[in-house]
């Protein structure tokens, strides 16, 4: 271990940061009763207020005790983004339950993993003819004790709650009676007043599961005190002051802990209106953007990316945005320089995991920005550099090394998984398993995460600097680096790319554009152009598909 003259100084929690920390549906009772009229969610044209908001979290939560949740309760969230998974979100919390966050796309193999590793009881779901029969059926597998089902219509506007079971009949499932289903309406059919509950703010929150890109999916366990921490950072990170006067623009799912804090958590401590939109599509966004004006808009690169190309064939406002932050993947440079143009806001980049709830640093406004920069560290958090293969020793400023994070963000651990907590912990601070380095004013730079790192020839290869150099090429619209097999080598880079509408390029055009930018052993050994390359639900780019891809070619040669 490194001497007490080695470890950096852990820095406290700001008095802003200490009172911040409560159970999250303090935040919630204090907009309700502070700002109560103000408008809290805006559904494809349908407006809550936070007092009706408070309300329905109340019914949910009595309706949730009825049905046997109490501290520590598992019940998972398997819903778009909708009212209902604001409503439910706040109250599970408020029964002292813990919220698990499902994604609704999840295969069947997926949902079952996660009910039985969270030891989920009940799980919230909506009616949609997409995913319900999954869900149902897994659900019988599990032996889980509740099915809990929101109707889509009940949740939008009137006419368009009228219409809907009429004109998108196929989209709405057949949903059974009996056990274990639970309708929403009967849930929500009681007095309002739940039991109250004490909750320490130490207590967990929300199973964050990871994404899983390599070995079985992790949940990361957050308290109440992580969330409202990194929230309340980010709040004084952007300088946002004025209660009760921001829009948020919710595209990115609730259920991705980016969006949680930044989107819903956010919203709701800063009495803001949430938007919130059920999928990424371009032209309903577009239409709800000039229908409700969002003055901040959190998304991911892809997204930026679609919107200043759609800006190229159409005209777009988007001046009532003030504040954007990217996260979830490297945002190229000319994407940002677009979207400020187009926007006349500032598109700050940031950095963070599931485990750290998740917001590491970004640029906040008004300090300079650094290309290839993600920013510097949120008030309360301490950023080191280890290294790699002797995480005790920690390394100067401008060398690059193991990035890992202290601070009141990061998780208390992984779920029922000591030993793998354990691994990724290192006095005190957390290991993320990404390369990096700090420079002279404290601004984090982001190499690549060391599970991507490709080793050719016992040369280290950093796929997002080549990804980085691609994206300088004109025609370049996406770009992912992988690792491929290589008999002389050992590993090689293999880049694939989508290019631009309108744009052309070859193969051989791009590896000579690469020339200028990476050494003769950092080319990559193939470049593939696609139609499109393979995405998260949050709409990141996605390495996985692409190595079995790789993987399944390389078997078929033996």
């Amino acid at each position: 271990m490194p001497g007490d003259d080695q470890v950096p100084d852990h820095t406290p929690l700001a008095p802003t940061l200490e009172s911040a920390v409560r159970p999250i549906p303090e935040l919630l009772t204090a907009s309700a009763r502070d700002y109560g009229h103000n408008p809290a969610i805006d559904f494809m044209g349908r407006v809550w207020r936070y007092a009706e908001l408070e309300l329905l979290v109340d019914r949910a939560t009595a309706g949730l005790q009825s049905l046997g949740v109490v501290s520590g309760t598992r019940v998972g969230l398997c819903l778009p983004n909708s009212p209902y998974a604001v409503i439910f979100f706040f109250a599970i919390l408020r029964a002292g339950g813990v919220v698990v966050n499902y994604n609704p796309l999840y295969v069947e193999r997926e949902l079952k993993h996660t009910i039985e590793d969270s030891g989920t009881e009940i799980l919230v779901t909506m009616d949609l003819a997409v995913f319900y029969p999954k869900v149902a059926k897994v659900a019988a597998e599990t032996g889980l004790r509740k099915l809990v089902v929101c109707p889509m219509a009940g949740a939008l506007p009137w006419l368009k709650g009228l219409l809907f079971p009429l004109v998108r009949r196929r989209d709405i499932a057949t949903v059974g009676r009996g056990e274990p289903i639970v309708r929403y309406d009967d849930l929500m059919r009681n007095d309002g007043r739940p039991a109250p509950v004490a909750i320490d703010p130490a207590d967990v929150a929300v199973l964050q599961y990871t994404g899983g890109t390599t070995g079985i999916p992790k949940a990361a366990e957050l308290t109440h005190a992580n969330i409202t921490s990194n929230c309340a950072q980010v709040i004084a990170g952007m300088g946002l002051h004025n209660l009760g006067q921001e829009r948020v623009m919710g595209v990115l799912p609730l259920f991705h802990v980016f969006a949680l804090t930044s989107v819903m958590i956010l919203s709701v401590q800063t009495a803001s209106l949430m938007i919130l939109a059920p999928r990424f599509d371009l032209d309903d966004m577009l239409a709800t953007i000039a229908r409700t004006r969002p003055t901040m808009f959190p998304a991911v690169p892809t997204i930026y990316t679609v919107l200043v190309e759609a800006a190229t064939k159409r005209k777009i406002d988007l001046t009532s945005i003030k504040l954007c932050i990217s996260g979830g993947a490297p945002l190229p440079v000319e994407t940002r320089q677009r979207f400020m143009a187009l926007t006349h806001c500032e598109l700050m980049e940031g950095y963070g995991l599931s485990e750290t709830s998740p917001v590491v640093s970004f640029t906040p406004p008004g300090r300079p920005y650094k290309n290839g920069s993600v920013g510097v560290p949120v008030v309360g958090t301490v950023v080191e550099i280890r290294d790699r293969n002797d995480p005790t020793r920690l390394l100067p400023t401008g060398e690059r090394g193991e990035i890992c994070i202290r601070g009141p963000q990061v998780m208390r651990g992984y779920w029922h998984m000591p030993d793998e907590t354990a691994r990724v912990m290192i006095d005190g601070a957390l290991r993320t398993g990404d390369v990096g380095y700090l420079d002279e004013d404290g601004y984090l730079f982001l190499v690549d995460r060391i599970k991507d790192l490709i080793i050719a020839g016992g040369y280290n290869i950093y796929p997002r600097v080549l990804e980085e150099a691609l994206y300088q090429h004109p025609a370049v619209k996406d770009a992912v680096v992988i690792g491929i097999p290589d008999e002389y080598r050992g590993q090689a880079p293999k880049a694939f790319v989508t290019l631009k509408d309108g744009k052309s390029a070859t193969p051989d055009e791009l590896r000579d554009h690469l020339k200028s930018y990476v050494s003769k052993i950092e080319l990559p050994k193939e470049v593939e152009i696609r139609v499109e390359l393979p995405k998260t639900m949050i709409g990141k780019l996605s390495k996985k598909e692409l190595v079995a891809e790789e993987e399944a070619k390389k078997a078929l040669l033996f």
